[in-house]
């Protein structure tokens, strides 16, 4: 039988957690995560983090929708977009570059593994 996960309804304990210490750039990023669904190489659920920037490399595809907040992810080859309430983007294995949070942000996120 399919799963079906209402996000508005789920209900999960948040973990906690930050970036390495050596990809921290500036600030002092902290992270929760509620775990809708983790199976099969498949993670969603909410994130939220505080203000900082960090490194990021991606051997993973995610797609997420930003709820509150502001922010930015820059690639490595200087592109930006904007981390805003409505973006709805996808980040596909391979992509470097850096996460920064302006204001406390919380996003829906679906991650699969390759």
């Amino acid at each position: 039988m399919p799963t079906i996960i209402d996000f508005k309804d789920a209900n999960a304990e948040p973990r906690e957690g930050a970036p390495e210490p050596e990809r921290v750039l500036h600030g002092d990023p902290r992270w929760r995560s509620w775990l809708y669904l983790s199976e099969n190489g498949m993670t969603s659920g909410r994130w939220e983090s505080t203000p900082g920037c960090w490194t990021i490399a991606y051997d993973k595809w995610e797609f997420m929708t930003i709820l509150e907040g502001r922010g930015v992810v820059r690639g490595e080859d200087g592109s930006a977009t904007e981390l805003v309430p409505g973006a709805t983007l996808v980040i596909n294995p391979g992509f470097k570059g850096t996460w920064e949070v302006l204001e406390t942000m919380t996003k829906h996120f679906f991650v699969r593994l390759r």
